[in-house]
């Protein structure tokens, strides 16, 4: 995250740091909780919450404070001004229909991959995903094939900061064979995550690439364990899920164009 400088607005950050602090753990808080979540006085935390509240954003019943769904215009700001986001629904769509499987898409934000589009068939996490969703990039195949764009600079700083803690039996820690696994990934164009994340659960993705190769956003297709194999997964959905990145790839060319 780059220094804050001389035109670095502390006012607008303190509210975003309130808007942040709301979340699936802490939907409504109160007054004081606000405060000592962002580490805001309480008369800063109040002046936020009033003001954020006479825009829409917040709403109030008695000391406890809520998001309202206004909020979403902040984000569909960001996914109506992407052109690739538009183009790629309808492509996964298709591609869920075809491999009766789960389908997303995501963008690398700090240590996290963030979920900017999904396509379910059945719930197959006991964690709840939708838009918005944030999951950590080392453990999940989306999440290493955004990594795998990195620098060799950026790299070193995301490993600087990124917290490399157990999900399963199954993940890896270590910095170094995660390294080497990335560039791996990178090589072949491709990344499989068996079960690290979470028990049962198997992913394979692929970058979606703009036409000097640079990496949009990462694409996968999730599955139970239980019903689809490592083989399979790489036999049977990996070419349609190229073909389906590769389509919304030359979609976006033409728009471009």
């Amino acid at each position: 995250m780059p220094k804050p400088s001389g035109e670095f607005l502390q006012s607008f950050a303190r509210g975003l740091s309130v808007i942040r602090v709301f979340g699936p753990q802490s939907p409504v808080m109160t007054l004081s909780a606000v405060a000592e979540k962002t580490g805001l006085t309480r008369a800063g935390a109040r002046r936020i919450l009033l003001t954020l509240q006479s825009l829409g954003y917040v709403t109030s019943e008695g000391r406890d404070f809520r998001l309202t769904p206004r909020i979403l215009d902040l984000g569909y700001s960001y996914l109506s001004s992407m052109p690739l986001w538009e183009i790629a629904q309808p492509i996964m769509e298709d591609l869920v229909a075809e491999v009766h499987e789960s389908c997303s898409a995501s963008v690398l934000e700090g240590e996290d991959v963030v979920y900017v589009l999904r396509v379910p068939t059945h719930r197959i996490m006991t964690i709840g995903l939708s838009i918005g969703s944030r999951l950590p990039a080392y453990a999940t195949s989306m999440g290493r094939v955004l990594l795998g764009g990195l620098t060799e600079a950026e790299l070193d700083a995301y490993f600087a900061k990124a917290k490399l803690t157990s999900h399963t039996k199954r993940t890896v820690t270590d910095a170094k064979l995660l390294r080497k696994t990335i560039l791996a990934d990178a090589g072949k164009g491709w990344s499989l995550v068996d079960q690290e994340l979470e028990d049962g659960l198997r992913s394979i993705s692929v970058p979606i690439v703009d036409g000097r190769g640079r990496i949009l956003a990462a694409m996968n297709i999730s599955g139970q364990a239980a019903r689809t194999s490592e083989a399979q997964i790489v036999k049977t959905f990996l070419p349609k899920l190229k073909r389906a990145a590769d389509r919304i790839a030359a979609a976006l060319r033409m728009r471009r164009a």
